[in-house]
């Protein structure tokens, strides 16, 4: 059995994506080495990928995900 999340989870996900979204777009800290930014901006980006392959999307904006996925 596939549990369908609840919106409150969906809007929970979206949040969590949205998180990996803006640290991508916020560009590496100074504090950060280029090998920890590179770790960091793999993880973040395969946390997208699996999020956009969920199928429980309803009217959220998936275009910021795509594009810092990408």
């Amino acid at each position: 059995m596939i549990d369908t999340p609840t919106p409150e989870e969906i809007a929970q996900h979206y949040k969590a994506a949205m998180d990996s979204v803006n640290l991508i777009n916020a560009g590496k800290p100074q504090y950060t080495t280029d090998a920890q930014w590179a770790d960091r901006l793999d993880r973040n980006k395969r946390h997208l990928q699996i999020m956009l392959a969920k199928d429980f999307w309803t009217t959220e904006d998936l275009t910021p995900l795509r594009t810092a996925a990408a």
